[in-house]
């Protein structure tokens, strides 16, 4: 019998007579962990960490020896020659377990769940451009468009572009911000503007879709949920078209927020997604091939996403009908008066910046 770190350890002999290892644990004491840094350090990392903008624990131990000089230099930092040094051996990954008490204080109390995005991101299916294979009437891509002008600091409006890839059909609505709850606020609005039943739903992996409202509610509504690769922005040539087309020729590339401004933009919206999908032709790619370093593509006539809506065999007669009803009663004239009534107030609207002085 032997002892080893707190534990009995003895052979023993099986009826075969094959030599067994027995184990008897004891209760083990662990042994406490004597304290390396105290209050003082933990003090001066988090003023360390409030003066460089509250980076993380890698990139501060970069920023300390220039930081720490300049503190003590003015008189914010006051440390023995002991507290200096030990401040400049700290490891990363000991600031962010030290600071990660501060962290969460500092972001009100709410801990990060570290990869939940990526984990509802990886349970989304891809589906990449050559996949479509002429869907229904239905499936759309859908997309989101910054207005925030030359800086994305702030809270600024952005547009939710959705696209029926087999008609074209253009639905364009504002949200005020980022959020997942106005995302299925627009994605209700739209089930709505769209004249057939939405079948499914193509994001790419922005957070404000990849997240637990969004996807659940889709989901919910039995919508057939899919994303695009990250970084190939072709996946989704149907919206990313759209978002030139349709949102940026009509609003341009300024700064819009507030609730007053996107009422605007939705008045905007209302008047050109009847000017766009009944008026408006455009290109549909017929068949694309290669010929050895030479790629062929032949297109459709162009078409209205209303003539492609009219003439498709899986769009029932039942919105056929109301479609062509509307048709009749629309002035495309009007409705550009309309549009460009929205765009000048739109106009006045764009946020100024004072230009920084040379």
């Amino acid at each position: 019998m032997t002892r080893c770190a707190g534990r009995r350890v003895g052979i023993a002999r099986t009826r075969s007579g094959l030599r067994q290892r027995v184990v008897t644990a004891e209760t083990r004491v662990p042994r406490e962990r004597k304290r390396r840094y105290g209050a003082t350090i933990k003090d001066a990392l988090t003023a360390l960490w409030e003066a460089s903008d509250r980076v993380c624990g890698k990139r501060l131990v970069a920023m300390i020896p220039i930081l720490l000089p300049a503190l003590e230099q003015h008189g914010r930092l006051q440390l023995s020659e002991g507290e200096h040094g030990q401040l400049l051996a700290v490891s990363a990954a000991t600031i962010d377990r030290m600071l990660g008490d501060v962290e969460v204080a500092a972001a009100g109390g709410r801990r990060r769940r570290a990869g939940f995005y990526s984990a509802i991101r990886r349970e989304v299916p891809v589906r990449t451009f050559n996949d479509w294979k002429d869907p229904a009437p239905g499936f759309c891509e859908v997309d989101m468009v910054a207005h925030g002008g030359t800086s994305v600091a702030g809270s600024f409006i952005q547009t939710l572009t959705m696209v029926d890839i087999a008609t074209g059909w253009t639905e364009c609505l504002p949200l005020v911000n980022r959020d997942g709850i106005l995302v299925v606020e627009a994605l209700k609005r739209a089930q709505s503007l769209f004249p057939w039943l939405l079948r499914g739903v193509d994001f790419d992996n922005d957070s404000a879709f990849m997240n637990e409202v969004v996807i659940p509610w889709c989901r919910g509504q039995k919508l057939e949920v899919t994303r695009s690769r990250a970084y190939k922005k072709n996946d989704q040539a149907f919206v990313e078209q759209k978002n030139g087309a349709v949102v940026r020729r009509l609003m341009g590339y300024g700064r819009f927020d507030g609730v007053e401004t996107a009422r605007v933009m939705a008045r905007l919206y209302a008047a050109a997604r009847l000017y766009v999908n009944f008026f408006q032709p455009s290109f549909k790619l017929k068949e694309k091939r290669r010929e050895g370093a030479k790629v062929i593509k032949r297109y459709h006539n162009p078409s209205t996403p209303y003539e492609r809506a009219l003439a498709h065999p899986m769009v029932p007669e039942a919105v056929k009908k109301p479609l062509r009803e509307q048709y009749r009663m629309l002035d495309p004239v009007a409705l550009l008066a309309e549009i460009r009534a929205a765009q000048e107030e739109l106009g006045n609207r764009i946020e100024t910046r004072t230009p920084l002085p040379d």
